[in-house]
């Protein structure tokens, strides 16, 4: 019996060499000393031995199943350690490699021109106001003195939704709501989108305006001038010129229209200000008394003045954009110089 207990021991170390993984090992377990195994089984059989045989056949087969354990759990051990060791090999960081770096993106220039405006105005005392961008035609128009048969109103390519809805043509609105809202002084501009049926390279039906307004006692065309030359001063640089045209707006007397050296040529004539040295910016003028009917403010006793920009048009200049369109087109070899 000694020697049949030898035998299967030296069987089973032999299939535990040839054990690949840890099922493979488990297997082994259960096929000599599992409930049915080889081992076990000889376990069971110790009660029909005689006296003396028995503690002599169960010293051996409880040594025999020892030694067998022990080989089956350093076996396991060496498993394990080998499918950790590919793991590291296989999860390896080497840290010496170069950074696999995400692509980050960037501000949209007219983000960009838009928090550049309104951090220049904001630091001379603006506040931001906005309103809706589906607009009343009272606020868009008759409140800004564009009466119903207004010839004016032919300025506007307007997107109607109803007779009284439409997508606004510009930010103005936002100061009629302002004022309304609010005693004088007031000092807001007004970001927004506005919305207008035109499009080619210098025009686009959704764009981008800021609008200013300041109403106080004794506003003059002098406070109006000051503001905006340090406007363009911060923006452009303290060496562009500054004028204003006489001009027309409903909302306004009198008008003007901003111009500003050429910033490509520096006044001197090119193709961009085709030759005349200057470049127009944007639309002001003192508010008219009839806009403050319509907001319940006294015309004889504050005075003030308004403006409104295109945010693309400052951006073209300022970046050298040539066709108002890539502003929108969303490609991203022209938004990554950005």
């Amino acid at each position: 019996m000694k020697e049949q207990i030898e035998t299967i021991l030296q069987r089973a170390l032999k299939d535990l060499e040839n054990t690949a993984s840890e099922e493979d090992i488990q297997s082994v377990r259960v096929k000599y000393l599992g409930k049915k195994g080889e081992l076990t089984l000889i376990k069971k059989s110790l009660g029909s031995l005689s006296t003396e045989e028995r503690p002599l056949v169960g010293q051996s087969v409880n040594m025999a199943s020892d030694r067998l354990l022990e080989e089956i759990e350093s076996a396991l051990q060496k498993n394990r350690n080998r499918r950790k060791s590919e793991s590291i090999r296989s999860e390896r960081i080497d840290v010496t490699l170069p950074g696999r770096c995400r692509p980050v993106g960037s501000k949209h220039p007219i983000s960009l021109v838009t928090e550049e405006i309104t951090a220049i105005f904001a630091g001379l005392g603006f506040q931001v106001a906005e309103g809706p961008e589906i607009e009343l035609d009272y606020y868009n128009f008759e409140a800004l003195n564009f009466p119903k048969d207004h010839p004016a109103r032919d300025m506007q390519d307007t997107f109607f939704i109803d007779d009284k809805l439409l997508l606004r043509t510009h930010t103005s609105p936002v100061q009629v709501r302002t004022m309304l809202k609010h005693a004088p002084p007031v000092r807001i501009i007004a970001p927004g989108t506005v919305y207008r049926c035109d499009s080619d390279a210098t025009h686009s039906p959704m764009f981008h305006q800021v609008e200013g307004l300041m109403v106080d006692k004794g506003i003059t065309f002098g406070d109006l001038k000051g503001i905006l030359t340090i406007f363009v001063n911060q923006f452009f640089g303290r060496d562009i010129g500054v004028r204003l045209r006489p001009s027309f707006f409903p909302f306004t007397e009198p008008s003007a229209e901003v111009d500003i050296a050429c910033v490509i040529c520096r006044g001197k004539g090119c193709r961009v200000c085709k030759s005349s040295g200057w470049l127009e910016i944007l639309g002001a003028g003192m508010v008219d008394p009839e806009v403050y009917r319509h907001v319940g403010y006294d015309a004889d006793a504050v005075s003030g003045f308004a403006f409104g920009m295109g945010i693309e048009r400052i951006a073209m200049l300022k970046y050298g954009i040539n066709d108002m369109r890539l502003l929108f087109e969303n490609d991203l070899r022209f938004l990554r110089q950005f």
